[in-house]
């Protein structure tokens, strides 16, 4: 009889924001099925319920909690919430975001700041909440989804600004919270096809632009945020890692 496997990340708790769809759900799904119980956080209470179901019906531990990223009593209320489920945390990723698209001589005001809000100061709320619990636990990973026009000059004012924003924010907390063990890399996805984009034509054009001749899956990105969360990635912080199949 064969033995069970146990997986890369056996005995971890992980969170997820934005876990109730596309690269977030794929995230959640890969890190349950490597052994970490997973606690899904997100403003889609209905797709986030599913996600749960279906990684406890294949025998994982998963938790949702309703998560307004930008909000700090609803991340302090969160972080207590799977301290008292679990004990302990130990991998947190920020994956929530919203994209207004738009060029900088016309963006509203209010667009601005809405993405400003979720894509950089949710995720710093994460980090600042986050980091205590998992210094109390003896360490742990932070991964922040970033997006590869943090790498480049890039159309799209406030969406840019915030990704370039978190990816600054990152290394930043990389430093500030390495004496208490815990890392902090961003991962950066290309275009990835998910239920807010798919059958868009760029979809095509990127993926002709691109030298590997195709755009990343949704698993491709989970997949990085795994290797970030495992032991094999202890030693390594501070770092940006492109899945882009090298358009950028």
């Amino acid at each position: 009889m064969a033995a069970e496997r146990i997986g890369r990340l056996a005995g971890k708790v992980a969170i997820v924001t934005g876990g109730a769809r596309g690269i977030g759900a794929a995230e959640a799904r890969l890190l349950a099925s490597e052994g970490a119980a997973v606690a899904i956080l997100d403003m889609r209470d209905d797709l986030g319920e599913a996600v749960v179901a279906e990684l406890v019906a294949a025998g994982g531990e998963a938790l949702y909690r309703h998560l307004d990223v930008t909000s700090e009593p609803s991340w302090q209320q969160a972080v207590a919430a799977i301290e008292a489920w679990k004990g302990h945390i130990d991998i947190l990723v920020n994956t929530a975001g919203i994209n207004v698209r738009g060029p900088l001589g016309t963006v509203a005001l209010a667009d601005w700041n809405q993405v400003l809000a979720v894509n950089l100061t949710g995720p710093m709320l994460g980090m600042k909440h986050v980091a205590p619990a998992m210094a109390r636990a003896g360490g742990g990973a932070i991964v922040n989804i970033t997006s590869n026009v943090s790498l480049i000059p890039s159309r799209g004012a406030s969406y840019t600004a915030s990704k370039w924003g978190l990816r600054g924010l990152s290394k930043t907390a990389a430093l500030e919270f390495a004496a208490q063990k815990i890392t902090v890399n961003t991962v950066c996805p290309g275009v990835v096809p998910t239920d807010l984009n798919r059958g868009q034509p760029y979809l095509e054009t990127t993926a002709a632009a691109t030298p590997l001749g195709r755009i990343a899956t949704a698993d491709a990105i989970a997949a990085a945020v795994l290797f970030l969360g495992s032991y094999e990635a202890r030693f390594i912080t501070g770092v940006d890692i492109s899945v882009d199949g090298r358009f950028v």
